[in-house]
């Protein structure tokens, strides 16, 4: 370890064990703060790329040269959502700042894609900031575009419960919105209101210039309140000369919900409750998995990765005989359980996919998943992964570890004695395994 790091990073779990029984601290590792990164690099497929193949010796090259480590036959899928402008934040006249960030979508339909299509009135659950200052009444802003006033209320939804929210948990609430003009679609309000939901560990209030580039330049699903960050490195550029080496890629979403910061605060993994975020799987994406049977799947971002993961689940579970209205539910240890010892081909998985949208399922298949993944979880869809570097004692960093094993360490150590950037806007690795 370099002198400017007393406590190397030393992971100690046996990747075998049982991930519930996983002690968090195992997978926590030095992060002084400057190595986080506050702000985007001018151009971003600049940053740096760690390239690691399990066993051998990590190295790195500038982002804009990915074609030229991936292997030959690969094929590539990313997280086409798009980031909303989550938070809104309203002025009492007291002079009291309360925010709202919203989560998922309530009344009159849970859908996201529905969601934000419909007009006035709409209910929300969300996250209240300062609420202690917002007992009753509505909150308002207003805004002039065009020539045009518009506004925006807020107020609180006492004593509901849906059948998508059970029950509330901490200080989320149902927060009904309404505008005039009402016929505007909610997505056309929150982007004139909203603001850009920055994580919470860059600690600068957001810029113009994140409307951009806290986005990647394939979003087109609205519904995410944090970006799928490993893809934000691809450019026009990169894409032609992916082209250009026959390396071919397609499109999945998952929305990324704020349960993605949610720090694993148990000692415990087993007691750790993972977040649940919706996903959807084009008959587009599933063909291309079929005509890319021979090749290797790089996932662009763990986003991917447990969206992937959790087609195999769903496979698995269709061809064990479980419901499909009940089989694209995917809880977190469904693959600790015993459908872990029941292994199928991707072949198989494919097939029994198809076969559900055929006899049950319009375009696309939608689901959510809670899929925890941490050491001791077997990869069936995943050869290969691009994410960025993940805060220590995450789930997101237990997902890494998952793949490489031990090898984690060795890779966030060399990112650390090379002074790599880290975090959502930090720079990117390229995992592959061992040869």
């Amino acid at each position: 370890m370099t002198e400017e790091h007393e406590q190397p990073v030393t992971p100690r779990s046996d990747p075998e064990t049982d991930p519930r029984l996983i002690r968090i601290e195992e997978y926590n590792y030095p992060l002084p703060l400057e190595r986080i990164a506050f702000f985007p690099l001018e151009q971003r497929d600049q940053s740096k790329l760690l390239i690691y193949r399990i066993g051998d010796q990590p190295f790195h090259d500038a982002f804009s040269n990915l074609a030229q480590h991936l292997p030959p036959a690969a094929a590539l899928v990313l997280n086409d959502t798009k980031v909303i402008y989550a938070r809104l934040l309203f002025t009492k006249p007291s002079g009291a700042t309360i925010e709202i960030f919203c989560l998922n979508p309530e009344l009159p339909s849970a859908e996201i894609q529905t969601a934000f299509q419909l007009s006035s009135p709409v209910v929300w659950k969300c996250l209240v900031g300062n609420a202690r200052r917002w007992k009753d009444g509505r909150l308002q802003k207003s805004h002039q575009t065009d020539g045009q006033d518009w506004m925006l209320t807020a107020e609180r939804v006492e004593n509901q419960q849906t059948e998508s929210m059970p029950s509330r948990e901490g200080n989320q609430v149902l927060i009904r919105f309404s505008w005039e003009p009402a016929h505007l679609s909610f997505s056309q309000v929150i982007e004139v209101f909203g603001v850009v939901p920055l994580p919470p560990y860059i600690h600068r209030a957001p810029e113009e210039e994140d409307k951009l580039r806290y986005q990647t330049i394939y979003a087109s699903h609205d519904g995410s309140v944090a970006a799928p960050t490993a893809g934000l490195h691809f450019t026009p550029a990169v894409f032609e000369s992916l082209k250009n080496r026959q390396i071919h890629h397609a499109f999945l979403t998952l929305h990324v919900g704020a349960g993605t910061f949610k720090p694993v605060t148990s000692e415990r993994v087993g007691d750790h409750g993972m977040h649940q975020e919706p996903f959807e799987i084009s008959k587009e994406l599933l063909g291309f998995l079929e005509s890319s049977a021979h090749k290797k799947l790089v996932a662009v971002g763990t986003t991917t990765v447990r969206t992937l993961e959790s087609l195999y689940w769903i496979g698995a579970r269709l061809l064990t005989g479980v419901d499909p209205d009940e089989a694209v539910v995917i809880d977190q240890w469904i693959p600790y359980g015993p459908l872990k010892y029941q292994v199928f081909s991707r072949a198989e998985i494919l097939n029994a996919l198809q076969n559900m949208v055929k006899m049950r399922y319009p375009d696309p298949i939608r689901g959510y998943t809670r899929l925890l993944i941490a050491p001791g979880y077997t990869f069936h869809m995943t050869d290969g992964m691009i994410t960025n570097f993940h805060q220590p004692k995450s789930t997101l960093l237990l997902l890494i570890a998952a793949f490489l094993g031990s090898d984690w360490g060795k890779a966030y150590q060399y990112a650390l004695d090379h002074h790599f950037r880290f975090l959502s806007y930090g720079d990117s690795c390229l995992f592959l395994p061992a040869t």
